[in-house]
């Protein structure tokens, strides 16, 4: 899939917004924000994103490994991104600043490409995934969050045999997440989860030329 298709599909998506379990692995958003508000917590915006690189012809996006030491997610890969300040114009830019904050990138060289359906964490986040091409990088990556940043091929993303759905048991109910393992690293969790939704998002209805 080439950066044309990508931005087309991306497009089509304002008037499709895929499956509940593509958007939260074992609950809809709509389930998600509940349980928050039942247990009387507040969900936070945040942004992150999905950058597409171009190497070599094929598109790759870029991903994060979280440091160990961290409160939330230690070790766990994840996209550059966070929760949204006060100073930041939108969600857009709340993706871009932490993405250079984390491990340099050069917001001038980012195009965006558009955003995907929302996705609220288990930690009460409203997250929206913002799509966005660039020419390679160098990253440098802020050394008490981010352990490493590295990327996959779109292509390992696109291909179902990748994919699995992963349990685990939480509070004597069993729990079903996505994951899409690549090489020594095991994406799972709600970073898979964004990724499977921008999988189906690129293939829904997709008519090859």
């Amino acid at each position: 899939m080439n950066i044309e298709q990508v931005e087309a599909q991306i497009a089509r998506a304002q008037s499709w917004r895929g499956t509940p379990l593509g958007e939260a692995g074992d609950m809809s958003v709509l389930e998600r924000r509940q349980y928050h508000e039942a247990l009387g917590r507040t969900v936070r915006p945040a942004g992150v994103l999905i950058l597409l690189i171009e190497r070599q012809q094929q598109l790759n996006v870029v991903l994060t490994q979280r440091t160990a030491h961290l409160y939330d997610h230690a070790g766990q890969i994840s996209f550059p991104g966070g929760r949204q300040d006060e100073g930041d114009a939108d969600i857009i830019a709340t993706a871009l600043r932490e993405s250079a904050e984390e491990i340099g990138t050069d917001s001038s060289q980012i195009q965006i490409v558009g955003t995907l359906p929302h996705y609220v964490t288990v930690t009460a986040y409203d997250i929206t995934p913002v799509v966005a091409k660039s020419h390679p990088q160098k990253y440098v990556c802020e050394a008490f969050e981010v352990a490493d940043a590295f990327e996959v091929p779109l292509a390992h993303l696109l291909d179902d045999k990748n994919w699995r759905r992963d349990s685990f048991l939480r509070e004597g109910q069993r729990r079903e997440y996505w994951a899409v393992p690549f090489n020594e690293r095991y994406i799972w969790g709600a970073t898979a989860g964004m990724l499977r939704t921008f999988r189906e998002v690129l293939l829904h209805d997709l008519v090859t030329t």
